[in-house]
C-alpha cells in the first residue's frame, strides 16, 4: 500500500497565527512551536496510548461531511506500530456517522484519560481500514494540559446493552438533544484545515457551558495554552463537528455543521473566563443514538471550570 503521509510543514499555520495575534499572545505561542514538530511515538507517549480505553476521531463520511466519533476498547487497543504509525483496534459503532470510514484521508485523534485528566492529540493520515481497526500515519503528536477535564472512571458496556434503540438522523435539535447539551460538561470538537488536515480537541466546563439558542450552539472560549489549534482551524475553514456523550447512559449526539469564532467585549454575560471570545456553531446534520460503549458512575468537576455568568442562556 502506498504511504499517503504528506510532508506537512512544521509550525503554526496562518489561521492559528491570526488568532494568536488578535488575542495578543503571539510571542508566548511562538515558544510552543516545537510541540508541532514531526511526530515520534515513543517513551511516555507510547506508554500513555497503550494504557488508554477511549479516543475520538475526526474524519469525513462518504458524502464529505465532517464528524467526530468515539473509539473505545480495552487497554492496548491503541498500539504504536512504529515511531510514526498507530494501530487502533476499534471501529466506530454500527449506526455511527463514521461507521463506513474510508481510508486515505486526513484524521485527527484525541486520546483522553478522564481519571487522571490527561490527553494527547495526534494528527495524520488514515492509511488503512480493516475489519479489525485503523492504521494512522501520524504527523503530529503532543499533549495538552489537564484544564477543564472532568474526572471520570470509565468502564466498558457493550453498545445496546440496555436494549436496542434506533439511531436517529436529522437536522433539527429535539428537546432531548437540547437537554443532553444542557447537561453536558464535556464536548469533543472536530475541525479541519485545507492543507494541514483534521484535528480533534476537548472542551469542558460546568454543565450548561454550551448554550443553545434558536437551534444554534455557542460556548465561551477559556484561557488555554495559547496555541489556538481549534480556533485557528476555524479561522481558516468553518467546517466543524461536535459530539456530546452522556457517560451515564451511553447516549450520544453527533453534530456536523459550521462554526465561527466571535470576538466580544470582555466580561459580557456569557464570557465566563473573560477572554472576549466565543464559538458560534450552526448544525446542519445530526445523528443521535446510544453509541458510547463506556460508562462512568460518578464525576468530579474540574476545579478550574469558570462559573456560568448568564444562566438564563442555558437550556
Amino acid at each position: 500500500m502506498t504511504n499517503p503521509v504528506r510532508n506537512a510543514p512544521a509550525g503554526f499555520h496562518e489561521g492559528e497565527l491570526a488568532v494568536q495575534r488578535r488575542a495578543g499572545v503571539a510571542r508566548d505561542a511562538a515558544r510552543l512551536t516545537g510541540m508541532l514538530a514531526p511526530a515520534r511515538l515513543h517513551g511516555g507517549v507510547s506508554r500513555f496510548l497503550a494504557e488508554r480505553s477511549f479516543a475520538a476521531v475526526t474524519a469525513r463520511d462518504g458524502d464529505g461531511a465532517l464528524w467526530i466519533s468515539p473509539l473505545a476498547g480495552p487497554p492496548g487497543f491503541l498500539q504504536v506500530a512504529s515511531p510514526t504509525a498507530l494501530d487502533v483496534r476499534a471501529l466506530p459503532a454500527v449506526g455511527d456517522p463514521l461507521q463506513h470510514l474510508a481510508a486515505h484521508q486526513p484524521v485527527g485523534l484525541i486520546v483522553v484519560e478522564f481519571a487522571t485528566r490527561r490527553r494527547v492529540r495526534l494528527n495524520g493520515i488514515l492509511s488503512a481500514v480493516s475489519r479489525d481497526g485503523l492504521r494512522i500515519e501520524v504527523e503530529q503528536a503532543y499533549g495538552n494540559c489537564p484544564q477543564y477535564i472532568q474526572r471520570r472512571y470509565l468502564h466498558a458496556t457493550p453498545v445496546g446493552a440496555h436494549g436496542a434503540e434506533p439511531v436517529r438522523h436529522g437536522n433539527i435539535l429535539t428537546r432531548d438533544d437540547i437537554d443532553l447539551i444542557g447537561r453536558s460538561d464535556t464536548v469533543l470538537v472536530g475541525t479541519t484545515h485545507p492543507t494541514r488536515g483534521n484535528d480533534a480537541s476537548h472542551r469542558g466546563g460546568p454543565p450548561g457551558f454550551v448554550r443553545v439558542e434558536d437551534g444554534h450552539l455557542w460556548w465561551p472560549d477559556y484561557q488555554g495554552n495559547n496555541m489556538f489549534n481549534t480556533l485557528g482551524n476555524l479561522n481558516a475553514d468553518p467546517t466543524a463537528a461536535l459530539i456530546f456523550c452522556d457517560f451515564g447512559t451511553g447516549r450520544t449526539l453527533h453534530l456536523s455543521g459550521r462554526a465561527v469564532l466571535e470576538w466580544t467585549r470582555t466580561g459580557i454575560p456569557g464570557d465566563d473566563d473573560r477572554t472576549g471570545r466565543r464559538v458560534h456553531f450552526l448544525p446542519r446534520h445530526l445523528v443521535a443514538g446510544r453509541l458510547l460503549p463506556l460508562r462512568a458512575d460518578t464525576v468530579a468537576a474540574a476545579s478550574d471550570n469558570p462559573p456560568l455568568t448568564d444562566r438564563s442562556s442555558a437550556p
